[in-house]
Order: C-alpha cells, then sequence, then structure tokens
C-alpha cells in the first residue's frame, strides 16, 4: 500500500479533462492534455526520487495551467490559475486547507523558474520545465536552461 488517494487524483484528473473538452480550439486542447498531463507524470517521477508527496505533487500538475488552458489566455496564469485551483480543490472537498495552500502556493510560483522556493514549488517547476523539453528536445526556452541542465544531471541524462 502506498498510501495514495488514487481518488483524489483522479477527481482532479476528471474535473481537468472536463475543463480541456470544453476548450473550442483543437489545436489548444490537445495542446493542454499534452501538457498538463505531461507535467503531473513528470511530478510523481520527481516527487518518488526527491521523496516527496507524490499525489500532491500530481494535482499541482493536473491543475499547474488550468488558466491559461480554460480561458486561451496566459497573461498571469500563475496567479489566476492558482485561484482557480483553491476553487476547484475546495469544491471537491478532499483535501485539507494545508493540502490545498500547498498545492496553489505550487501553481502561484512556478512561472518563477529563476527564484528557489520550497520542494513542491521545486518539482511543480522542473516537472514544467522538464514536459517542454519532453515535448521539442531540440528546444530548450532561455529561462530555462540553468534548470534543465540541473534537471539532466540529478536524473543522470548525460
Amino acid at each position: 500500500d502506498t498510501g495514495i488517494r488514487t481518488d483524489r487524483i483522479e477527481k482532479v484528473r476528471e474535473i481537468v479533462s472536463g475543463m480541456l473538452e470544453e476548450v473550442p480550439d483543437a489545436a489548444l486542447r490537445a495542446e493542454g492534455y499534452v501538457h498538463m498531463f505531461g507535467v503531473a507524470q513528470a511530478c510523481v517521477l520527481l516527487a518518488m526520487r526527491r521523496g516527496e508527496d507524490v499525489e500532491l505533487a500530481a494535482v499541482a500538475g493536473y491543475l499547474h495551467d488550468i488558466a491559461t488552458y480554460s480561458t486561451g489566455d496566459s497573461a498571469g496564469h500563475a496567479r489566476r490559475g492558482a485561484e482557480m485551483a483553491r476553487r476547484i480543490l475546495e469544491e471537491t472537498g478532499l483535501f485539507s486547507e494545508k493540502e490545498t495552500g500547498a498545492i496553489c502556493t505550487a501553481i502561484l510560483f512556478h512561472s518563477d523558474k529563476k527564484s528557489e522556493h520550497g520542494p513542491l514549488e521545486e518539482i511543480l517547476k522542473d516537472a514544467d520545465v522538464m514536459q517542454h523539453c519532453l515535448y521539442d528536445p531540440g528546444y530548450v526556452a532561455k529561462k530555462e536552461k540553468d534548470r534543465f541542465k540541473k534537471l539532466r544531471k540529478e536524473l543522470k541524462l548525460s
């Protein structure tokens, strides 16, 4: 028994899928699935590697860009996403205030790739970078180069 409540992860995944199904632009909808589900998977991998809470990391990954894909607008998406995630998590009634706060804080800071924050925030930032780089291995954004270099070293990827 892993102690992970897969029912909570599944509920969040259902909510995110439902939101993505409402995205009228097929290309944006597909991008949302690939990115948000990919980041959630990378969060799980990094949380396992770093000995952190896998479940909270997965949920943060699924919700981190909810504002961008639900509205089609990425301006201020980290702050807006944290607010949306808080409402979503509270509505489920499945997460404590402490868990909700941790997830929403990670989402709030996930775009700040240059600063260091707590373990969950760093997992989400690194998972976001990892998914960008796995999606397009030939391109690493300038603001993500240092973080990607550290990730490659941590994961022993030449």
